[in-house]
């Protein structure tokens, strides 16, 4: 059993999921991945000219290296940045190998090759748009200023902090309760006898608002006053000798907790305002009615 199991109830607010926003987080993903991110050991002010491999005497630049950061942003997020520079060095000499066998082949050549890089064009001038006129665009004042509204619109709740020692049976927890009712430590007997998670930190859980445990928990700990152990509770995960810490009204989160998704919010925003700036002026015709049908069911059709 794990303690934050007991959290399944946990409140999701403001959760809007809409196409545009899901494109505008690939971008952003794209777009944030720049060539510092890549660790390069000691060594600093690195110019994107210099080589850091050769294949056949056509050279890798480290500008190169940062071009693949950004196609492979989403896989780089599972690699340790030590192991990135060299995971994106082999896949950039494979890359030359295939496209020099290519050319030998006479495959850049051809109306279907021309199609392709007019494709990879376009790609290219997405993220150079989206780079230059929208995440550039927003800085740290507005992160900042979005924040203090945010923070503005929180409402102070009730959160409690308690202990609890999880026990497999109504006689263990009786038997819990004796040695408390006797003088033994509540934190020291979490770390003997809990057979929860929270046990070797003393049974520790912890601030939380309601909500956020099961029910027959919650009902427990939120009717306790402070310094007070509970008789057994039972829940789905077996039974709990509570004792409750503390009690505070919560505050907004810090500002460096909720920056970067702050920002994320304000490029979806943004993003979403461009295109829709864009569409405004631009003739669209979609030709093709399974496509179309979709398009104008999908959240935030127009």
């Amino acid at each position: 059993m794990m303690d934050n199991g007991m959290m399944d109830n946990m409140k999701n607010t403001n959760r809007k999921t809409f196409a545009p926003a899901l494109l505008a987080l690939m971008l952003a993903a794209l777009a944030l991945l720049p060539l510092p991110a890549l660790a390069r050991g000691s060594e600093t002010n690195i110019s994107p000219d210099s080589v850091v491999a050769t294949v056949d005497g056509i050279p890798i630049t480290e500008e190169e290296l940062a071009f693949a950061a950004e196609d492979m942003a989403q896989d780089l997020r599972s690699i340790p940045p030590a192991e990135q520079r060299a995971l994106l060095t082999r896949v950039l000499i494979d890359m030359k190998l295939l496209a020099n066998a290519a050319r030998a082949l006479n495959l850049n050549e051809g109306e279907l090759f021309e199609r392709r890089l007019r494709y990879l064009e376009e790609r290219a001038l997405r993220r150079a748009y989206f780079v230059s006129q929208i995440n550039e665009t927003i800085s740290r004042q507005d992160v900042m200023a979005a924040y203090e509204t945010f923070a503005a619109s929180q409402v102070p709740e009730e959160e409690l902090r308690a202990r609890h020692i999880l026990l497999a049976s109504l006689e263990d927890a009786q038997v819990v309760r004796q040695e408390l009712d006797a003088g033994r430590d509540f934190a020291e007997l979490a770390r003997e006898k809990s057979t929860g998670p929270s046990g070797p930190n003393g049974g520790d859980l912890g601030f939380f608002g309601r909500g956020r445990m099961v029910k027959e928990f919650e009902d427990a700990v939120f009717s306790m006053e402070v310094g007070e152990i509970s008789d057994p509770v039972q829940t789905q995960f077996g039974w709990h000798i509570i004792k409750l810490e503390e009690r505070r009204q919560s505050k907004p989160p810090a500002f460096e907790q909720v920056a970067d998704q702050i920002r994320q919010q304000l490029l979806v925003d943004r993003f979403d305002q461009t295109v829709e700036r864009l569409k405004s002026s631009a003739v669209i015709e979609i030709t093709d009615p399974g496509i179309r049908a979709v398009l104008e069911q999908a959240p935030g059709a127009n």
